[in-house]
C-alpha cells in the first residue's frame, strides 16, 4: 500500500498490546508529581504512555518482514510476545525514567533503523507529549505549532532542557545548599529564583493577605488565610430595598465532610437593609440542604432575593453585569487550623483591604463571542481582565515583574558562577549566562501563568474535599456565582511555591536523551526535517477551541516572556483565524466551519504526505467528541471529516488502534457502548498507481477481506466495545488504497458512506458466527435477542427451536431455559446451577460455558476459581470468546442493555490475564486435582 515496494511493515501495522497501554494510559490520569502535565496546563494532553507505545510499535520492524528470521507464523508470534514485553514494561509510569527499560527500547528501535535514529516530527504539537516521548526514547524531537501558548510548553519541555542539561546550579550557596541536592541545576535554580521571588513578593503585597483570628473552637490564636469565599452581588429587585446589594450564590456549604459540616448562614435585617453571615457548624439534613441551594431558585441564573424573596432572572442578572451594577461580597474566610480547615465569619477589615487593592493593569484582550464555552460575556465580564479581582491582578503583575528582576538578578549570579558572558540570547541558540537566565525566567513565568488557574473569579470551592476548584475543570470558560480567592503566601492549593514546585518536579523527571526543537507555524506549510516520522496529534474537528482558550494564559505570558521571545509574543492575542477547527461562531454557520476545517486539514495532512519518510507508517490520533458519536456511532460528522482529509490528503489508512484514557469506573458509568476516547490512524503513502473501483467491487473487497482481519482481532482479544473503531483500520485499508470508489453515477464514495458499509459488514460477521455455534446456543442467541431474559410464547420458541432441528425441551435439557405455563424465558446467570461441572454436563453447550465463566469473572474478577473454569472449558474456550463478542454486540447496540453489555467487555478485556492463568494450571494424573501455580 505504499509507494516503495522494499519498505518494511512495522509492528504497529500488525498488532500491539493494546490492553498494557491502555490501562497504562488510564492509569497516568492520577499521576501528578512529575508528570509534564503539570508544568503547564494543556487541553486534551494525549497520556505519555501511549505517545511512547505508538512511537515504539511505528518505528520497530514487525517479525513478518524478516521471513528469513522468522519463517513460519509461530515464529513471528514468538517475535511479537517478546516485543509486546518489551512494550508493556515501557508504558508504566515507574518506568518513564528507568534507563535500563529505556535502553532496551532504542536498543530495538536502533536495530530497526539501521543504528541511525529518524527525527520525529508533530506540527500539532499541542501539550508537547509526543515530542517528549520522541526525545525520551533517544529520537531528534521536532514540534511546531500556530499557538504561542503550545509553542512556549514545547520549548519548556523538549528545547531548553537538552541545551543545559549538564549545567551545575548558578545561584548563590548552591554548593552549600543540601535542599536541593537531588534536582538537575536548571531546577534547582528554578526553585531557588522562585522563592527569591516569593520573599520580594512579600515585601511588596505581603499587607494584602493578611492573617485572621481564629475563634477557641480552633484554638485561638492568628492563622494563615488559605482562601477567601466571595458571593456576586447584585441590586435587590424589590423598590424597597433598591440600594442593597444581594448575594447571588450558587451554594452556602463550605465542607460536607462527615462530622465537620460547615456552612455559611445569612443574617439579613430588613429593617437595618444589611445583610451579615456567620458560620455555622453541623445542623439539621433540612439546613444543610438549604445551604447546598445558596440563594438558586432553578437552573442558570435563576436566584432569589434575600431581602425580599422576590425572583432575581437571567435577564435581571445580565442587565445588571452589563451595566457594571454587579459586585462581590466576602461570605467566609477558609483558614490552616490545627490539622483541619478553620471556618472564619467575614470581616470588615478583610473585606476592605481586599477591594483597597489597585492594580496598574489588566488584560484588555476581549472574551470571544462563544456562548459554547465562553459564559461570562453576557454578565458584563468582557476582557480576560474581567475574570480577576483587583488584589488578583496586583499580585499576578507583581509576580509577572519580579520574573524580569529575577532575570537581570540570574544573568549576574550565572557570570559569578562562571558561566560564559556571550551576550547572544535563547532565541538564538545561546548558552552563555544571559541564555541560560533567560531559560530559567521561562519557568519563572509559567509559574506565574500556572498561577492563574488557580486565581481568577472563576474558581470555587469544593466543599466535599475543602479545597479550590481551578479555574479550568473543563474546556471552557463558566460563569460563576460564588468563588474563592487564594492566597499565594499560604501552604495550600494555588500557593506561589507550588507553582514552581509542580515545574520543578516536572524538570526533574524529563528524560533529555536527545535535541529538541519547537517553534510556531501553521502545519499546513511548515517543512520537516528529511527522513521525518511523522506521528501528531492534530485538532479534532470543533470539540475544543484552544486559540480562545489559551487566551486566558497568554495575557500573562506574554508581558513576562516578551523580550525572550519577541517574535512569539509580539501579536495581540493567540492567532485565530488560521486555527483549524470547526468553530461555527468564528465561520458564518457550522457548513462553512465544517469546509474550513476539512480544506484546511487537507492541506496539513497533504503537507506531512509530501514530506514524510516512505520508510515508517504516519501516527495520526482522532479524540472522539463522544456526544457526536452516541448519536451518529462510528459515522460521526467530525470522525468522517477528518478521515475524509487523510484520504484526500494521500494517504492510505493501514490502521486503527482504539485507545481509552478514562478511568474504569467513569467508562462503566458511560456504557460500555461507548466508544474509545480516541484513535490512532496508522497511515502510509497511498500508491502512485491506486484506480479507481466500483461500489461493488469494494463491498466484494470488503467481505472478502474483513472478516479474516477481524478475527485476527478478536484473536488479540480487543475488547467489544472497541471492535468498532478496530475494524476502520482493515475497512478504510481496502477504501483508502483505491484513487476512488465510484458511485453508481461515477462521483466518489464520501468516507461517511464507507464507514457506514465497513459498519455493516462487521455486524454481518459478528451475526454469522452464529451459525458456528451448537443448535441450543443459537436457540439462545436470537431468543436472548428478542426477549433478553423476559417471557416469550411457548410456539414461538418451539418454531425457532425446530428450525435449528431441536426442540425447546431440548434447550430446557440443557439448563438454558425455563419452560412452564406456556411460557419461555432464558435463565439468568444468578439463576444457573451453582454445582455445575463443565467435565460432567452431559448437555455442554457453550451458551453454558459463557454465562457460567461471566458470573465468576463478575464475582472475582482474574482470580483462581476464574482461571480454574477457563481451563475446564479450554476446549470451548475460542467459541466462548465468540459468543461474548456476539452477545455484547446485541446488548450494547440492538437491546442497549449497558449493564449486560459490560459483563460480556469486561470478560473480554481481561482475556490474556485470564489464559495465561489458565495455561499455569496442571492436572494432576489420579485424582484430577487442579494446581494453580501463578
Amino acid at each position: 500500500m505504499t509507494s516503495t515496494t522494499n519498505t518494511k511493515k512495522k509492528l504497529i501495522e500488525v498488532a500491539i498490546p493494546l490492553e498494557a497501554i491502555n490501562a497504562a494510559s488510564v492509569r497516568e490520569k492520577s499521576i501528578r508529581h512529575g508528570h509534564p502535565s503539570t508544568l503547564h496546563l494543556w487541553w486534551a494532553r494525549r497520556p505519555l504512555a501511549a505517545c511512547r507505545a505508538v512511537l515504539f510499535a511505528q518505528l520497530v520492524d514487525d517479525p513478518s518482514s524478516d521471513l528469513e528470521k522468522f519463517p513460519t507464523h509461530e515464529a513471528q508470534e514468538a517475535e511479537r510476545k517478546r516485543l509486546f514485553g518489551i512494550i508493556e514494561e515501557l508504558v508504566k509510569w515507574e518506568n518513564s525514567t528507568n534507563e535500563e527499560v529505556l535502553e532496551r527500547a532504542r536498543t530495538e528501535i536502533r536495530k530497526s533503523c539501521g543504528g541511525e535514529l529518524p527525527p520525529v516530527y508533530d506540527p500539532f504539537s499541542g501539550g508537547g507529549s509526543i515530542p517528549l516521548e520522541a526525545q525520551r526514547l533517544g529520537l531528534p524531537a521536532y514540534g511546531s505549532d500556530l499557538n504561542p501558548v503550545a509553542v512556549m510548553i514545547g520549548k519548556a519541555m523538549i528545547e531548553i532542557p537538552p541545551k543545559f542539561k549538564d549545567q551545575a546550579p548558578i545561584h548563590p550557596g548552591a554548593r552549600n545548599r543540601q535542599f536541593y541536592r537531588n534536582a538537575e541545576g536548571l531546577a534547582e535554580d528554578v526553585k531557588y529564583y522562585g522563592e527569591w521571588m516569593r520573599e520580594r513578593a512579600w515585601e511588596r503585597i505581603g499587607r494584602l493577605y493578611p492573617q485572621v483570628d481564629l475563634s477557641k473552637e480552633y484554638g485561638g490564636g492568628k492563622a494563615t488565610v488559605i482562601a477567601w469565599i466571595w458571593a456576586r452581588t447584585v441590586p435587590s429587585p424589590d423598590p424597597a430595598f433598591s440600594g442593597v446589594q444581594v448575594p447571588i450564590a450558587s451554594s452556602f456549604l463550605l465542607s460536607t465532610k462527615p462530622g465537620k459540616e460547615a456552612w455559611v448562614e445569612p443574617i439579613v435585617d430588613r429593617q437595618a437593609k444589611t445583610i451579615a453571615y456567620r458560620i455555622r457548624h453541623g445542623g439539621t439534613k433540612a439546613e444543610i440542604a438549604a445551604a447546598k441551594e445558596g440563594t438558586k431558585a432553578g437552573r442558570g441564573a435563576n436566584f432569589r432575593c434575600l431581602m425580599s424573596d422576590t425572583a432575581i432572572t437571567p435577564d435581571y442578572v445580565k442587565s445588571n453585569g452589563r451595566a457594571g451594577k454587579m459586585g462581590q461580597t466576602l461570605i467566609a474566610i477558609v483558614a490552616e487550623g490545627n490539622r483541619s480547615r478553620a471556618y472564619v465569619p467575614p470581616t470588615e477589615a478583610h473585606e476592605t483591604l481586599a477591594l483597597s487593592a489597585k492594580p496598574e493593569r489588566k488584560p484588555e484582550t476581549s472574551l470571544p463571542n462563544d456562548p459554547r464555552n465562553f459564559w461570562t460575556v453576557d454578565y458584563g465580564l468582557t476582557t480576560f481582565g474581567d475574570l480577576f479581582t483587583d488584589r488578583q491582578l496586583v499580585a499576578l503583575n507583581t509576580f509577572s515583574d519580579l520574573v524580569h528582576e529575577a532575570r537581570a538578578q540570574i544573568e549576574t549570579d550565572a557570570r559569578t558562577a562562571g558561566l560564559s558572558s556571550d551576550p547572544t540570547p535563547l532565541r538564538d541558540g545561546g548558552n552563555g549566562a544571559k541564555a541560560y537566565a533567560e531559560a530559567v525566567s521561562v519557568y519563572l513565568a509559567f509559574g506565574v501563568s500556572k498561577a492563574t488557574d488557580y486565581h481568577s473569579s472563576i474558581t470555587t470551592w469544593h466543599s466535599s474535599r475543602e479545597i479550590i476548584r481551578n479555574t479550568f475543570g473543563r474546556q471552557s470558560l463558566p460563569m460563576t456565582w460564588d468563588f474563592t480567592e487564594a492566597n499565594f503566601f499560604s501552604a495550600s492549593t494555588g500557593n506561589w511555591l507550588n507553582c514552581i514546585e509542580w515545574g520543578v518536579k516536572t524538570l526533574d523527571a524529563l528524560m533529555p536523551r536527545n535535541t529538541g526543537l519547537e517553534i510556531q507555524h501553521d502545519a499546513q506549510s511548515v517543512s520537516y526535517p528529511e527522513r521525518t516520522v511523522i506521528s501528531s496529534d492534530p485538532p479534532y474537528y470543533d470539540n475544543i477551541g484552544y486559540a480562545d482558550l489559551s487566551d486566558f494564559f497568554f495575557a500573562w505570558m506574554k508581558p513576562a516572556l516578551r523580550p525572550i521571545f519577541p517574535e512569539i509574543f509580539g501579536v495581540l492575542a493567540t492567532p485565530k483565524a488560521e486555527e483549524l477547527v470547526a468553530t461555527p461562531y468564528r465561520h458564518g454557520g457550522k457548513d462553512a466551519a465544517e469546509s474550513f476545517f476539512l480544506d484546511g486539514m487537507s492541506r496539513a495532512i497533504a503537507n506531512m504526505v509530501a514530506q514524510c519518510s516512505d520508510l515508517f507508517p504516519a501516527t495520526i490520533y482522532y479524540a472522539f467528541k463522544q456526544s457526536e458519536v452516541a448519536q451518529e456511532g462510528i459515522s460521526s460528522t467530525g470522525w468522517a471529516t477528518f478521515l475524509q482529509a487523510v484520504v484526500e490528503a494521500g494517504y492510505a489508512v493501514v490502521g486503527t488502534w482504539p485507545l481509552r484514557t478514562e478511568m474504569a469506573n467513569r467508562m462503566i458509568a458511560s456504557g460500555t457502548n461507548a466508544l474509545a476516547n480516541s484513535v490512532v490512524l496508522v497511515c502510509r503513502k497511498k500508491e502512485a498507481t491506486a484506480e479507481s473501483i466500483t461500489r461493488a467491487e469494494f463491498i466484494r473487497a470488503l467481505k472478502r477481506e474483513l472478516p479474516p482481519a477481524i478475527a485476527e482481532l478478536q484473536g488479540a482479544n480487543i475488547a467489544p466495545a472497541d471492535m468498532p473503531q478496530s475494524a476502520i483500520g482493515p475497512g478504510m485499508g481496502v477504501f483508502s488504497r483505491y484513487r476512488a470508489v465510484l458511485e453508481s453515477d461515477d462521483s466518489p464514495m464520501s468516507v461517511k458512506t464507507a464507514l457506514q458499509l465497513i459498519n455493516r459488514e462487521l455486524d454481518e460477521y459478528l451475526g454469522g458466527i452464529q451459525g458456528e455455534f451448537d443448535a441450543d446456543t443459537r436457540f439462545a442467541i436470537t431468543w436472548f435477542e428478542q426477549n433478553g431474559t423476559g417471557k416469550g410464547d411457548y410456539g414461538v420458541a418451539d418454531n425457532l427451536a425446530r428450525a435449528r432441528g431441536i426442540s425447546v425441551d431440548s434447550v430446557k435439557h440443557a439448563g438454558i431455559v425455563e419452560s412452564a405455563a406456556g411460557k419461555v424465558r432464558i435463565l439468568s446467570r444468578d439463576e444457573l446451577d451453582e454445582d455445575w461441572d463443565p467435565e460432567e454436563d452431559r448437555h455442554l453447550t457453550v451458551w453454558e460455558c459463557l454465562q457460567h465463566l461471566v458470573r465468576q469473572h463478575e464475582k472475582d474478577g482474574i482470580s483462581r476459581d476464574t482461571a480454574v473454569l477457563l481451563k475446564k472449558i479450554i476446549t470451548q474456550a475460542e467459541a466462548v470468546k465468540d459468543l461474548a463478542y456476539c452477545l455484547y454486540d446485541i446488548s450494547a447496540n440492538k437491546r442497549r442493555d449497558a449493564k449486560e453489555a459490560t459483563a460480556y467487555n469486561a470478560l473480554i478485556a481481561d482475556w490474556t490475564e485470564l489464559t495465561k492463568a489458565a495455561a499455569a494450571i496442571h492436572d494432576t494424573s489420579g485424582d484430577r486435582q487442579i494446581r494453580l501455580d501463578i
